[in-house]
């Protein structure tokens, strides 16, 4: 798996950008937790790139990068979590899950589905 690594707030307005002609994926991820880890470890043991080929996925470490996933949780008009996934579409979120919420497969299906419609 190929992550792109979310390290500033300004990438925050490209991911909004992009995320009109791409789904964009972020994962924050907390090194101090061992439930972040087991969750990080399952996405990338399932990723298979031809079911996200149209996903471009970004890691946000979120205690390296607090101020990011601060601001994500505002600018994205979602609570903060970890570990936490969500799919950026049009400039929004919409999807968001946390913990042992997060299931490959219905990342998967999120991704083929009607969400990723554009």
């Amino acid at each position: 798996m190929n992550w792109l690594k979310l390290e500033s707030i300004e990438q925050l307005q490209t991911i909004k950008d992009n995320s009109s002609k791409n789904l964009v994926l972020i994962f924050k991820h907390s090194t101090r937790c061992s439930i972040s880890r087991a969750a990080l470890d399952r996405l990338e043991r399932n990723w298979q790139q031809d079911e996200m080929r149209d996903v471009k996925p970004f890691f946000l470490d979120l205690i390296r990068y607090r101020d990011v996933s601060d601001q994500l949780a505002e600018d994205f008009s979602v609570e903060h979590e970890s570990p936490q996934v969500l799919f950026i579409k049009n400039g929004q979120s919409v999807y968001d899950r946390s913990h042992i919420g997060i299931n490959y497969r219905e990342l998967v299906a999120i991704a083929q589905g009607p969400a990723a419609i554009y």
